[in-house]
């Protein structure tokens, strides 16, 4: 059990910074909290408390940034992470206001998958996704590439970490030829200790095993929970690397209803808890992909008690819950875990890049299994890309990346869902994501996504058809986008595009 005691609060002039010790390994950690960051939840605070009701100005920038003796940037940035969290909404040339119920319009309906266990096929499909990534199939020039969920790497933020990785390579080279540690660097699993702190979970540093990425995590644990033959069950539509994973195993998948804006449906869930025997629950609650929803906490709870309840394991995909737009970020299930039975895995390939191939597992009760079936998996992971990430979490670029990739990730997000309402069929529903990168779209049923991606390949534009997100093919009238691949002009230019095609497919 690791103890957390607060040392010292120190304020200065840009940061309150919080020291911590880590009681099982005496380590002194510094957590840090921009004043902006305080500032809004303070905000929130009051809000919640009634201080300020539904429909009430909130005091101007001026005014805050007077009363706490900060810059007005600080208190501008503040309102914005309020706005990002649907709280405040602004009003031009009226201020800030505390938001009413704010209805976003024509989203995704409740999913409705075959009601029984399946075999997962779309294999072929997958890899042809995978292998047309640079556009080798004709001489049309890339215009854009929506198919992939990757994140930004061209960042500035992102050059300490290259830095440190080149000093690495350099300096330590015989670290990156030998064999390390089964259950990766110790290094970094101390920094994976710290950054588990944020999602609300207190874990050690052995508790933790680094992967070969978030897929292989996924991987490693399914065939640690279950056996060939055995139930799964999964959010509809989810995540095509967990689907393929499931059959790499031999598994069945049993797809669960699944709400755009909350997550998994919990009375599905238990009606087939009820009706199948499903050996664990395969879900992405924060940030999900494919459709970007946060589910609730009182709902993660609820899921939690549920497993408990019918003795399953629950598999939690968090690999993008560090880039969730709300500040702090949300709780994990894994932070409700009484008795080990969450698998919580994660990775750096969708908040870092994904070339270092740096995931893990917290694997709870299921340690010695996951543990086993990795290393005969693949043994262990290269050293140097651990020793470098653990040095930029350290050094708090980290940290500094995420904050900046929030910003710019939401900002792509209000542009490509407005892109998609003008050029798109009115009747078009849109997922509103709460972080990340990645939406969903619901065309009608006329339409066919995997025409219009045969059709789109061919201008230079690559899309994923929603079918990849099933384990037998549904949501042919489905896409998912990721929003922040090439320039704006680019991306408005491709749904442009992608609608006159839509349009044709009407004719």
């Amino acid at each position: 059990m690791v103890v957390i005691l607060p040392i010292c609060m120190v304020k200065s002039s840009c940061q309150l910074r919080y020291s911590y010790l880590y009681a099982d390994d005496f380590i002194k950690i510094n957590i840090a909290m921009t004043l902006y960051e305080t500032l809004a939840n303070e905000l929130k605070a009051q809000i919640e408390r009634g201080v300020f009701e539904v429909g009430n100005k909130l005091p101007s920038v001026r005014q805050l940034s007077t009363e706490h003796k900060v810059s007005i940037a600080t208190v501008q940035e503040a309102y914005r992470v309020l706005e990002a969290q649907q709280l405040v909404e602004a009003k031009p040339k009226s201020g800030y206001f505390v938001a009413r119920s704010i209805l976003i319009d024509n989203t995704p309906s409740m999913t409705k998958p075959p009601q029984r266990p399946m075999d997962v096929s779309q294999w072929e499909d997958v890899l042809d996704t995978l292998l047309n990534t640079f556009n080798k199939d004709h001489d049309a020039k890339t215009l854009c590439q929506f198919q992939h969920a990757m994140p930004n790497m061209t960042a500035k933020t992102l050059k300490p970490l290259i830095k440190r990785l080149h000093e690495l390579t350099k300096h330590r080279a015989l670290d990156g030829m030998i064999y390390g540690d089964v259950k990766g660097d110790e290094t970094l699993r101390k920094q994976l200790s710290r950054l588990a702190a944020a999602s609300g979970c207190v874990l050690q540093s052995d508790e933790f095993i680094v992967t070969s990425g978030c897929q292989e995590a996924l991987s490693v644990c399914l065939r640690a929970v279950a056996s060939a033959g055995d139930v799964i069950a999964v959010e509809s539509p989810g995540f095509y690397g967990a689907m393929q994973a499931i059959k790499g195993a031999e598994l069945k998948a049993l797809e669960i209803p699944t709400d755009s804006e909350t997550g998994l449906s919990l009375e599905a869930l238990k009606l087939a808890l009820d009706q199948w025997p499903i050996k664990a629950i395969l879900v992405a609650p924060t940030v999900n992909n494919p459709q970007g929803f946060v589910m609730p906490e009182a709902k993660k709870k609820a899921l939690y008690e549920l497993a408990r309840e019918y003795d399953v394991a629950i598999i939690e995909d968090d690999i993008y819950g560090d880039i969730a737009y709300a500040y702090p970020r949300p709780k994990t299930i894994k932070s409700f875990d009484k008795d080990g039975r969450v698998l919580l895995c994660s990775s750096f390939s969708k908040t870092l890049a994904p070339g270092f191939r740096v995931g893990w597992i917290a694997p709870g009760s299921y340690r010695n299994k996951v543990l086993h079936v990795k290393y005969v998996s693949s043994s262990m992971c290269p050293t140097l890309p651990q020793l470098a990430i653990a040095s930029f979490i350290e050094q708090g670029g980290y940290d500094k990346h995420i904050r900046a990739m929030r910003h710019h990730y939401l900002s792509a997000r209000d542009a490509l869902r407005s892109d998609i309402k003008r050029y798109f069929p009115a009747d078009t529903c849109i997922s509103y994501p709460q972080g990340g990168y990645v939406l969903w779209v619901e065309l009608h049923s006329r339409y066919d996504s995997v025409k219009l991606a045969d059709e789109a390949k061919q201008l230079g534009i690559y899309i994923a058809p929603g079918q990849l997100f099933s384990a037998t093919g549904k949501y042919r009238h489905c896409l998912r986008f990721n929003f922040i691949d090439s320039t704006q002009a680019a991306r408005t230019g491709a749904i442009k595009r992608l609608g006159e095609l839509l349009l044709a497919q009407e004719v």
